[in-house]
């Protein structure tokens, strides 16, 4: 017990030590976090900004309140979805005018990305995706081959180049995510891109897991498509809108399989058929829902005058340290999946127990939020905006804790119904 004393007198001088010398320890106040609780859960959903709320205010009183209707065009509502596609795009590497908030779910913007990528290359029958992607992106993929003759083939991101060597002239489209939701584990983004462009297919980038939370360079890997939400890294809040990224040489002969009004040529005048049209402009669809996509435009100014590249050196320190306190504090009965190598994870930690699930929630019971992937991952989400060394200092010595007493325990046979 000593020795443990010792090993976390240790970390939390290293931690201090690391947080005093932060650059970007004034972000936090960007952020209206609960006083004591230690909050590692915004790969699922982000903290609220301090400029969300006042946004929405104004909003709902004054421009929805009393401007009315006037406001699509006194607000400027109508062009909405592009604006706030332009904020993100900042963020993932993209020049204006590929990317749109549509206001439509990432479970929309997979299916039409995934449709239109087909139709661009057709005579191609094979959709190469992760067999650990996230399920929602396998659930589509083999809808949409199921509905239009394809044929599904799951392949891991290290056998896509020998896979694509063998098979690549009959693949259409490899949709992969760059972070592996349960692990952390970050892929070559840049070599996948390339052996796909090689196989003259398309490729799809699921960002969820990357957007906001690491520098992401679209235009100049050369992406052909890419989606993502809203409400993790970008804190947009819970079902914010997710974004979808259509390179500038594709748009032109973007056809996807869902259409709407807003993405017509000339949406007010009702006409037949269906137009597209010019630009980004096409991939919109349905009317967006203004609460949601005017909460997460004021959710991005959290990233206002933000560098990437030092977002992603903070990430990287505090991941990396909460290894080392995993490590330090923590028994062989956890092991630590997420890489080791800074280079080859996202922005999370996973560690692996048996009864993960009952840790969580006693962690959650001590203020302490992360949450979990069946059977037996804790996930640890580090959003750099506003999680510091001594954030999961606390979180591993709580951990600790919740093992050595037991608290656990009453969570063993609990109902496994919450949504992380």
């Amino acid at each position: 017990m000593l020795a443990d004393t010792g090993r976390y007198a240790e970390l939390a001088a290293r931690a201090a030590e690391l947080d005093a010398a932060d650059p970007l320890a004034g972000l936090r106040d960007r952020f209206l976090l609960p006083a004591g609780v230690v909050y590692l859960d915004g790969n699922s959903l982000g903290a609220l900004p301090a400029a969300v709320p006042p946004a929405v205010e104004d909003v709902v009183r004054r421009q929805w309140g009393a401007s009315l209707i006037r406001s699509w065009n006194d607000h400027d509502w109508w062009q909405a979805p592009v604006r706030v596609g332009d904020a993100i795009g900042r963020l993932i590497g993209a020049a204006p005018g590929q990317t749109v908030v549509g206001g439509d779910s990432t479970s929309i913007q997979i299916f039409n990305a995934l449709s239109a990528a087909a139709r661009l290359r057709p005579g191609r029958p094979l959709l190469a995706v992760d067999p650990d992607h996230f399920p929602t992106d396998r659930y589509i993929a083999e809808s949409f081959a199921r509905g239009h003759g394809l044929e599904v083939r799951f392949v891991p991101p290290a056998g896509l180049p020998g896979f694509l060597a063998a098979e690549g002239a009959r693949v259409a489209v490899a949709a992969y995510p760059p972070v592996d939701y349960r692990t952390g584990e970050l892929h070559d983004m840049a070599g996948l891109t390339a052996a796909v462009h090689v196989a003259g297919a398309l490729v799809l980038w699921d960002l969820c897991h990357a957007a906001g939370a690491l520098p992401v360079e679209l235009d100049a890997l050369e992406v052909d498509l890419a989606v993502g939400c809203g409400y993790k890294y970008l804190s947009g809040g819970p079902g914010a809108p997710a974004f979808l990224y259509v390179a500038r040489r594709h748009q032109a002969r973007f056809d996807p399989e869902l259409t709407g009004w807003t993405g017509h040529a000339r949406p007010f005048e009702m006409t037949e058929p269906y137009e597209p049209a010019a630009g980004i402009g096409r991939a919109r669809i349905g009317t967006p829902p203004m609460l949601s996509l005017l909460a997460l435009e004021a959710a991005l100014t959290a990233f206002d005058g933000v560098d990437l590249g030092a977002l992603r050196a903070k990430s990287q320190s505090v991941t990396g340290f909460f290894i080392d306190c995993a490590d330090a504090l923590l028994g062989s009965a956890f092991a630590v999946v997420t890489p080791r190598a800074p280079e080859r994870r996202g922005s999370q930690v996973t560690l692996r127990h048996p009864d993960a699930y009952a840790l969580v929630q006693a962690l959650a019971a001590r203020d302490v939020i992360g949450d979990m992937r069946a059977p037996d991952m804790l996930r640890f989400g580090v959003n750099a905006l506003y999680v510091s060394h001594a954030d999961v200092l606390a979180a591993v010595a709580c951990l600790r804790d919740v093992v050595a007493e037991g608290a656990h325990r009453p969570f063993l046979d609990g109902e496994r119904s919450t949504v992380t």
